[in-house]
């Protein structure tokens, strides 16, 4: 950076002041302590304060104006340093979120194929159920249509029986009638 002079007027004394700011910034500067020594001569003035008790007392102010601010810096500069570690938490906080929720969705999405599963579970199941019902509903009907099938053919059977035990018995009394009949002598042979 180059090395800039610049003329000013400081209360009412004209200043040749160079440095290395910028020519704007050395002007700026300037004025400044102008406006500080004419406050302070005004107030001062009444009292009857000499120029060079007003340019202490200039300097007082400006060193008393520079250490406020330096003390805002340091404030701001710990508070910066705060907002710095509660940025850190909060992103550390805001990953522990995301990561939680990736999880929370895994979980769910997990649940949800798990559910799913059970569903085709108990719909496979549902239709085994009816199949099973159906093949039952078929073997009562058909066991059904055996017993009776088989009480047919008992019945059947037993009249057929009937039957016989009926001829059986007619014969029974025949061969009663012949027999009586030949102990009567009245029978041949």
């Amino acid at each position: 950076m180059e090395n800039n002079k610049v003329n000013t007027k400081i209360f009412g004394q004209e200043y040749i002041i160079s440095g290395n700011m910028p020519r704007e910034e050395i002007i700026r500067v300037a004025a400044h302590v102008d406006t500080k020594m004419n406050e302070i001569s005004e107030a001062a003035g009444r009292m009857g304060a000499n120029p060079s008790n007003i340019a202490v007392l200039a300097a007082v102010n400006i060193t008393k104006e520079y250490y406020n601010a330096v003390s805002e810096m340091e404030e701001l500069k710990r508070l910066n340093v705060q907002l710095e570690k509660d940025a850190q938490h909060y992103v550390q906080l805001w990953d522990e979120s995301k990561k939680n929720y990736s999880e929370y969705r895994e979980e769910t999405q997990a649940v949800s194929l798990q559910k799913e599963q059970l569903m085709a579970r108990i719909s496979d199941q549902e239709e085994e159920i009816e199949r099973l019902k159906k093949e039952l509903e078929e073997s009562g009907v058909a066991a059904q249509n055996g017993m009776d099938e088989m009480i047919g053919e008992i019945e059947s059977k037993c009249r057929e029986l009937e039957n016989s035990f009926f001829d059986l018995q007619m014969e029974n009394l025949q061969l009663k009638k012949e027999l009586d009949k030949y102990k009567n002598g009245t029978g041949q042979f």
